[in-house]
């Protein structure tokens, strides 16, 4: 075989973004406030934009010049897509999106992303996060409802409890305390308060210990179990706070029946305890939520789903600006500079038209998949994954995940995060029941076999599950011990001293 340099011919194929395309996709994932900002540096950026009027603009305003083509943007036939070919499509009006007049010349080439471009794009690389652009401009702080959010799915035990307890963290105070009557979000969501008592638990048991609280007796009770302190004299101390704050010392020590010492332990650890856990995270209280999206029941069954036009952003072109100055007598580098402005304007404004078409036609396709909540509550709700509503609009994944990022809707059940109808739970009844039997089972044998002298606090029952195969949190030990009446290493510390182990 001869050896030499020779020259190759080989075909391949390979999904390239641009960087309009990849700046597209950040507009895709960016919330209400992120559009705002960045529209308002585009107007400071290109005098050939400026912000629209909210009146319709199908009709060219008297002497306007009309020798530049434009394009109106509807959704009429968005819904073919999203519900399939299902044998009793959901009766879905969606309002049209009557978007500003687009222009520019055909010839520049500045359209923006197509949908097959962005439903694609999802899953392509190209190094879109070395791009800077209005990511730049989001908030490096993690709130407390999104760091919550980013547990709750790991510890609920099925989908109803999950998504009651992303809208219980959703009502939590800066603080972490819930105000909230349970009583009412019960009402709200259409579930009964055994659920509501158990998305509640859901939260309590997630980090950092304390929240969920109602008062503070609650939030200092949850840390005390959470470090294996909640005895009888623990309970009762917290349940006489006022007599602590009243200084009534020797009341409180009768009551706890404990002596000086214990009762001086006992201060010392509630001195350790945060009383308002929820403040170490970035306040949610400044931002009012604005929804994305907004349903409503039709007269004949069906629901109207529409875009809420106080979000949508309106961009037109200023024609007397591009036709004033790329008049007679203007030099070629003033006629390249306006086309450069002309295709960043176009590509813009049909950039966010087709963002308003995306989440339009994912949160549509999510009420036809969780018809059941907006109809009879959370008793109804399915499991949905992101895959499942990517596959029926004919979209990546990850464009779903991105969609339903900071997009809300708003309902007669008030108003929810795209994301939080997608439940990652257990599904099946009878599995979960095996497993949390099988659970419980062995967390009994660990501790009827523990030491009376070396009793297994929850982490150290967590630790030797884990060990096992069982993969579970201590706090999930935790409830699952409580859930056989089990007490703390705590209480049967206490009550095995007593018992003269």
């Amino acid at each position: 075989m001869a050896l030499g340099p020779r020259l190759d011919l080989r075909q391949s194929q390979q999904l390239v973004m641009t960087p309009q395309l990849q700046q597209a996709i950040k507009l895709l994932a960016a919330s209400n406030l992120e559009i705002e900002m960045f529209i308002g540096d585009a107007l400071e950026s290109n005098p050939l934009l400026e912000a629209g009027s909210v009146a319709a603009d199908n009709e060219t305003p008297p002497g306007e010049p009309d020798d530049i083509p434009r394009e109106e943007f509807t959704a009429d036939q968005l819904m073919e897509q999203a519900q399939g070919e299902s044998e009793a499509p959901l009766d879905i009006d969606v309002s049209a999106i009557d978007r500003d007049r687009d222009t520019g010349e055909a010839s520049i080439g500045a359209g923006g992303p197509s949908e097959a471009e962005w439903g694609s794009a999802g899953g392509a690389s190209g190094g879109m996060d070395d791009l800077p652009g209005i990511e730049a401009t989001k908030a490096a702080e993690l709130t407390l409802a999104e760091h919550l959010d980013a547990q709750i799915g790991g510890i609920a035990t099925n989908p109803r409890e999950e998504f009651v307890a992303r809208h219980i963290a959703g009502l939590l105070d800066d603080a972490g305390y819930l105000t909230a009557s349970l009583r009412d979000v019960a009402y709200d969501l259409g579930v009964d308060m055994d659920c509501t008592e158990d998305a509640l638990e859901v939260v309590q048991m997630c980090d950092p210990t304390g929240i969920g609280a109602r008062d503070l007796g609650e939030c200092l009770a949850l840390q005390a179990k959470d470090a294996d302190r909640y005895d009888p004299a623990m309970a009762t101390m917290l349940a006489n706070l006022e007599l602590l704050g009243k200084g009534d010392v020797p009341r409180l020590k009768r009551l706890c029946k404990v002596d000086d010492e214990d009762f001086a332990d006992m201060l010392r650890e509630l001195r350790e305890y945060d009383p308002k856990p929820g403040l170490a995270f970035a306040s949610s209280t400044s931002e009012a939520v604005v929804p994305d999206v907004l349903l409503g029941a039709k007269d004949d069954g069906g629901w109207d789903i529409a875009l809420n036009q106080d979000t949508l952003p309106r961009l037109i072109v200023n024609r007397d600006y591009y036709i004033e100055l790329g008049g007679e007598g203007a030099d070629e580098e003033t006629q390249g500079w306006l086309k450069e402005k002309l295709a960043d304007a176009h590509w813009l404004i049909r950039a966010l038209d087709q963002r308003q078409r995306t989440i339009l036609k994912t949160a549509a396709e999510i009420v036809k998949q969780q018809d059941g909540f907006f109809r009879r509550g959370v008793s109804e709700l399915r499991p949905l994954t992101l895959r499942e509503v990517a596959e029926q609009i004919d979209m990546h994944e990850s464009t779903v995940s991105r969609v339903t990022s900071n997009k809300y809707l708003h309902c007669d059940r008030g108003t929810f995060e795209l994301k939080y109808f997608f439940t990652s739970g257990v599904a099946s009844s009878d599995g979960e029941g095996a497993s949390s039997e099988a659970i419980k089972a062995r967390i009994k044998a660990l501790i009827d076999a523990e030491d009376p002298k070396k009793v297994l606090s929850d982490q150290k029952l967590a630790d030797l599950l884990n060990e096992e195969g069982f993969g579970l949190a201590r706090r999930t030990v935790a409830k699952y011990r409580e859930a056989i009446g089990i007490g703390s290493s705590a209480e049967r510390r206490r009550a095995k001293k007593l018992a003269g182990f």
